[in-house]
């Protein structure tokens, strides 16, 4: 499922139009994506949760040339499904 797809699952199920429910989509995303940028961890019960991890730079190869390439530091996000998720999945 993309975020179209989501945006016009959210319109029928709630019966909003689809200005509506873009702009609740939107509003929801926008929110966790500035929570991680602050270095907050975002979670949603039954769900999962959200949270940035920080990577330090090293020293790597390019595996087609042998080159040594510098690897910067770098902050990826990282999800965790809740248990109530696993276990839906599961059943």
């Amino acid at each position: 499922m993309n975020k179209s797809e989501l945006i016009k699952a959210l319109a029928e199920q709630k019966k909003l139009h689809v200005d509506e429910s873009t702009k609740i989509v939107s509003a929801f995303v926008d929110s966790i994506k500035e929570a991680l940028v602050r270095g907050d961890r975002v979670e949603i019960r039954g769900f999962g949760s959200f949270k940035i991890k920080d990577y330090e730079g090293y020293v790597g190869r390019n595996p087609k040339t042998g080159d040594v390439v510098h690897v910067q530091p770098k902050k990826l996000p990282f999800f965790r499904p809740g248990k109530e998720l696993k276990e839906f999945i599961n059943s």
